[in-house]
């Protein structure tokens, strides 16, 4: 599949996998996905199978991302992880601003623009998650919700910055509902994210920055999404935590 910008398809393991769970997880794709070049492949393990996976995947075409990071760096901020320790595991990625995290733990789009520019400063590279409710969508308010996620998220952010963030549209409806985005569907709230960073800075860094769909992507629908001229990957959640799915769904999007 010839896209404008590389695929980047990156598995969110969420709070699942012991370590020795995660490393037959790791080794399991080492061998199906040894020769895939045509994709940016991401794996998110939770952080105490970091130090190990990161080991597994050394001279390896698989990068390794972390799912979360605190907006500060190393001090007195029990239960917080720096991105200096991140760094410390070859970490590349990290999930920011993911629905749960918005839902569960509150996170404002003001935390997430401090985290994205911390993930920056620190050479990381952030996938910032921005999506509405079942409600919203109903309410005919996406645009309104995720032009304003968007805005708050990437606030601060020099032009440089925009360019090495991947966005990922997750609407929430559609995240382990096995409900689906049509392709359509995301191809338009897609377009619309890439028509608000241009109106945000200019159409050149619009084109080069990467938009991921993450909402119940299984092997059967990634060819379709991915077909799309404005969805340049996918965040898989559930498919991600077995060989063959995950697998399967970059084999199909190439």
């Amino acid at each position: 599949m010839n896209k404008a910008r590389k695929l980047v398809i990156a598995g969110n393991w969420k709070t699942n996998k012991t370590v020795a769970e995660a490393l037959d997880l790791v080794n399991g794709l080492k061998r199906e996905l040894t020769n895939i070049k045509e994709v940016d492949i991401v794996i998110c393990p939770p952080f105490t199978a970091l130090s190990e996976v990161s080991k597994a995947v050394i001279n390896t075409n698989i990068r390794l991302g972390a799912q979360n990071m605190s907006e500060h760096n190393f001090g007195a901020y029990t239960g917080e992880i720096a991105a200096g320790m991140l760094k410390e595991f070859s970490v590349r990625y990290v999930i920011l601003g993911h629905s749960e995290r918005r839902q569960y733990q509150k996170e404002s789009d003001e935390l997430i623009a401090k985290k994205t520019l911390a993930a920056h400063a620190a050479s990381l590279k952030p996938i910032v998650c921005v999506g509405e409710s079942l409600a919203e969508r109903e309410g005919g308010r996406t645009e309104l919700v995720v032009g304003t996620q968007l805005r708050g998220s990437l606030a601060g952010l020099s032009t440089e910055q925009i360019e090495e963030t991947i966005i990922a549209y997750e609407p929430v409806w559609a995240i382990g509902t096995g409900k689906t985005a049509t392709a359509q569907q995301a191809q338009e709230v897609h377009a619309f994210i890439r028509q608000q960073i241009a109106a945000a800075h200019n159409e050149t860094v619009a084109r080069r920055v990467r938009i991921q769909y993450g909402g119940s992507v299984k092997p059967s629908n990634a060819r379709e999404l991915m077909s799309k001229p404005d969805v340049d990957g996918a965040l898989v959640g559930g498919a991600s935590l077995e060989e063959r799915g995950f697998s399967d769904i970059i084999k199909n999007s190439i």
